[in-house]
């Protein structure tokens, strides 16, 4: 064979190599996706992040970037896009190289809020439902309902558990927005309020705010 027939035989074997690699690879790549599911992008610390203090814009772009995970290995509530950490501060510390969690995360507080409670109200952290749709300011008032579960074949009892309370802020849960969302409400209430709907948390199907009537 002469030397130009081996050239054009070597360059043929060499594009029919990268076909088969390219269909091993698609092929692989299919092959994970039917059995992890789809890729959904996720938040992930690149650099530790401190508990307390607010992020930034500078670290949003520092320690924080996005990944494509398969959807099977990404953690409940963590975040898709690094925006929405915005504003917000870590209850506690994140290691590098962990998922971000949208329940890691809360507004900051308001500069000495329990010494701004008067009359001998405390903060107090109720579980709460539906809250994302109030707007988190703090000093707000709002009154608790409370709703209890169905007595054999009778309803449930709704009724406003407390009234006029100070709303400091709100913890989005892991559940994400929506009418049937967990989130963690700071209140502030006297301790007979707080013993009232720690208990009613117990046996309530739901305990949900509302702006108190003015």
């Amino acid at each position: 064979m002469s030397r130009r027939g081996r050239a054009v035989m070597f360059a043929v074997m060499a594009l029919v190599t990268a076909v088969a690699a390219a269909a091993l690879a698609n092929g692989y790549g299919s092959s994970i996706a039917r059995g992890f599911g789809p890729l959904r992008p996720a938040v992930v610390a690149k650099r530790a992040l401190d508990r307390g203090g607010a992020l930034g814009p500078g670290d949003i772009e520092g320690s924080l970037e996005v990944r494509r995970i398969p959807i099977r290995f990404v953690p409940p509530g963590t975040l898709a896009d690094p925006s929405t950490a915005l504003g917000l501060e870590p209850q506690a510390d994140v290691p590098a190289g962990s998922y971000v969690l949208a329940q890691q995360l809360r507004p900051p507080e308001p500069e000495g809020r329990s010494g701004n409670l008067r009359d001998g109200r405390q903060p107090v952290e109720i579980a709460v439902s539906g809250a994302d749709s109030l707007p988190s300011i703090a000093g707000s008032l709002v009154d608790v309902v409370v709703t209890t579960e169905p007595q054999g074949a009778g309803h449930g009892r709704t009724y406003v558990a407390a009234e006029g309370v100070p709303l400091l802020g709100i913890t989005a849960g892991a559940g994400g927005p929506g009418p049937s969302a967990t989130s963690t409400a700071t209140l502030g209430l006297f301790r007979p309020q707080a013993l009232r709907l720690i208990a009613a948390q117990n046996f309530a199907r739901q305990v949900t705010l509302i702006p108190a009537s003015s």
